[in-house]
């Protein structure tokens, strides 16, 4: 169910009413299960059981730990449901990439490996399933009296940290030492309508106007339409992609983070204007935060982080990317990609460790990281590695010029983007003239586009992750 549909819309408002009418947390909790089982279940109800499943798992797992007093084997539990989260992902992701590499030919185990379908959102729910395993094995979360005095609430408490579905699909990822405090109560007079409204409205922009937009004109750099095209509609192109993968995913996570609030749960902000970064480690402390800080607290970390000197630094930080690479996606393209960003982490955390910056200018850099940042997005685009390299060497052999309508709107429809960072250095410098004026006047020109300019509805790009 897209956040765009009508169907959305009109479970959002039935929820909501029913949500402030019920007089007690239980209740609350119960409905917004109920609802978030719906939504995930509308386009394909079989794959419901798979997230029963998970939440089945993760409960159990996380009762007998929380109830277990003997280290051991609270470890042991604890190594078990990481263990089974990562193996339901692995079996339901990476099964066509494992048929593909290791079963080329035709054969019974590739077949039925090809076949096994990708649930939406398994990425995001297992990863929370480890994050509440890890964190009831840490002692952060559930304490022992209550969760094993009332086994079914501590049930309805994992269904509904699982399961919420603001955040169910594209995240952002939520751990349960964040979420489950929040589980009480909630009542219509604490809503921070206008923080709600600021996120649903900017969300709701960056994915209806800019991004539908924009996977219309970025359509074209699929294989084999981008042979033909010229150096500047390549160049814009990607340029074009690079804005719209932003829109797309930071406009669900702002539609997400808003409806939370509706319902007076608060999620982390996962993106912090990214393309402003003027190193690529800030940038990955902007860009997917909810994503970057799971990687780094539950495996760079796990890796020894930066505690054993500088060759074992380099090599988490590229064996964490690489695994972050392929969490997106199951196929070799996205390894690179992960390897990509992995190297250039490394190799500036080289450079600084000796104190070489080659650029010294706050522009430049930042230009240079979002340079490469762009161009490794190339291999979200076409997963084909092939057909990505082959992108890029037409940049140096087409003809140089192409079709100046599309550059041009390509171009137009990148201009919010740009403003929207630009604003973030600027305008908040000035904060009562921007909250006053321009603030305003930006909010009422969205709504106002929203409802006049949206391109074609379509998926968000990361629920095919």
């Amino acid at each position: 169910m897209l956040f765009t549909s009508a169907a959305f819309l009109i479970l959002l408002v039935v929820t909501f009413v029913a949500y402030y009418l019920i007089p007690s947390q239980k209740g609350q909790v119960g409905l917004l299960i109920c609802a978030s089982l719906v939504f995930y279940a509308w386009n394909f109800p079989t794959l419901l059981l798979l997230l029963i499943a998970s939440i089945l798992t993760n409960w159990g797992i996380s009762y007998v730990i929380v109830s277990t007093l003997d280290s051991p084997r609270r470890k042991l539990f604890a190594t078990l449901g990481v263990a089974l989260n990562l193996s339901i992902l692995a079996f339901f992701k990476y099964s066509p990439l494992i048929g593909e590499t290791f079963f080329p030919d035709t054969s019974a185990i590739g077949d039925f490996l090809l076949t096994i379908p990708l649930p939406i959102g398994i990425s995001f729910f297992t990863f929370q399933g480890i994050s509440l395993v890890v964190d009831t094995y840490r002692g952060e979360e559930l304490q022992r009296t209550e969760a094993t005095d009332r086994p079914m609430g501590l049930l309805a408490n994992i269904a509904f940290y699982l399961a919420f579905f603001p955040q169910l699909i594209a995240g952002p990822i939520v751990k349960a030492h964040d979420f489950l405090p929040q589980i009480r109560r909630k009542f219509l007079r604490d809503i921070d309508w206008e923080t709600a409204f600021r996120f649903m409205v900017t969300g709701y922009f960056l994915k209806m106007v800019i991004a539908d937009n924009l996977k219309d004109y970025t359509y074209w750099m699929s294989y084999p339409w981008f042979q033909n095209l010229s150096v500047a509609d390549l160049l814009v192109l990607l340029l074009g992609y690079s804005v719209q993968i932003f829109a797309d995913f930071a406009g669900y996570s702002l539609i997400a983070i808003g409806i939370a609030r509706l319902f007076g749960y608060v999620l982390m902000d996962n993106f912090d204007f990214p393309y402003i970064a003027k190193s690529f480690s800030e940038f990955w402390r902007r860009w997917h935060i909810s994503l970057s800080t799971f990687l780094k607290e539950y495996l760079y970390f796990a890796l020894g982080g930066n505690r054993h000197g500088a060759l074992k630094t380099y090599r988490n930080l590229l064996l964490t990317m690489v695994l972050g690479g392929l969490w997106h996606g199951a196929a070799w393209s996205y390894a690179v990609w992960g390897a990509y960003h992995g190297m250039a982490l490394a190799l500036e955390r080289l450079a600084r460790d000796h104190g070489f910056r080659p650029l010294t200018n706050i522009w430049l850099r930042r230009l240079w990281v979002f340079g490469v940042v762009t161009v490794g997005w190339l291999l979200f685009r076409l997963p084909e590695f092939g057909h990505a390299i082959l992108y890029l060497q037409k940049i140096f052999t087409n003809q140089p010029f192409g079709n100046l309508e599309r550059l041009g709107l390509v171009l137009v429809y990148c201009l919010p983007v740009v403003f929207y960072h630009l604003g973030y250095l600027y305008l908040n410098k000035g904060k009562t003239v921007y909250r006053s004026i321009i603030q305003p006047l930006a909010y009422g020109l969205m709504i106002f586009l929203i409802f006049t300019n949206a391109g074609s509805s379509g998926d968000f790009i990361y629920f095919q992750f």
